[in-house]
């Protein structure tokens, strides 16, 4: 089966269109999170991830904030006036689609999380002590994260104490060594340094991943935020993939 995985859109509805677009034919669809958050499109970007074949989707950290289940006072500034507009955009439809989604789950015998597994909405893999802790809380060959915003893999073989990491090539095909921990960037705010927008194509069979990055309408972007009066640094970010 040929999965399409994504997270972190951040109601960037012309990078997720751009992904689609480059994707061609998928089975499935695991999104892992953020749906909403930073962008000027919540409802427009809830829509399309919806309407996607065989979906599942998690619920990460700006998409609890927007539904009231994180204290907006841990987010800085910036992302607190950015969820602050949220909730004054989304539509009711669009609250019960995020309120219904899980944390963490298990699918075609992988775990999926936001941010970890063992703190699906909040905790960032960013350290190698951090990562390695965090292998004892799943069971499958693989889990699927978000919410760094940085496509990685964290490999974990043997006896190892710490996992090694793997910064992968974009359009390669990549063989998955059991165990590992597993990020396909961002859709709708990569912070790699490169502005396109990631994603990943995961076959459930051979077990590879495919990294891929895809151009899309920065500046439409921009404009529209611009005209809801979103915060300024996350309009310029967009550019530079920061």
């Amino acid at each position: 089966m040929r999965v399409l995985v994504v997270s972190d859109i951040h109601a960037n509805r012309s990078a997720l269109e751009a992904v689609l677009k480059d994707a061609g034919d998928f089975d499935a669809t695991w999104c892992l999170g953020d749906v909403v958050g930073y962008g000027p499109d919540p409802n427009e970007s809830i829509s399309i991830i919806r309407s996607l074949p065989n979906l599942t989707c998690l619920v990460g950290n700006h998409d609890a904030a927007v539904l009231g289940d994180i204290d907006i006072g841990s987010f800085n500034l910036d992302a607190r006036l950015s969820v602050q507009w949220t909730q004054s955009a989304v539509t009711k439809d669009s609250l019960e689609f995020l309120s219904d989604l899980p944390e963490k789950i298990e699918v075609e015998g992988q775990t999926l999380a936001h941010g970890s597994p063992r703190h699906p909405t909040w905790e960032y893999l960013l350290d190698m002590p951090t990562i390695a802790s965090n292998f004892a809380y799943f069971n499958t060959p693989y889990c699927f994260v978000g919410h760094t915003h940085l496509p990685m893999i964290y490999q974990l073989d043997g006896d190892q104490q710490f996992p090694e990491y793997i910064v992968p090539d974009e359009f390669v095909p990549i063989q998955l060594c059991p165990r590992a921990i597993i990020n396909p960037g961002s859709v709708g705010q990569p912070r790699d340094r490169k502005p396109e927008a990631a994603y990943g194509i995961f076959d459930t069979q051979i077990h590879t991943l495919e990294y891929r990055r895809v151009a899309y309408d920065i500046e439409s972007v921009q404009e529209r935020m611009r005209a809801a009066n979103l915060p300024v640094r996350h309009i310029h970010r967009l550019e530079i993939g920061w």
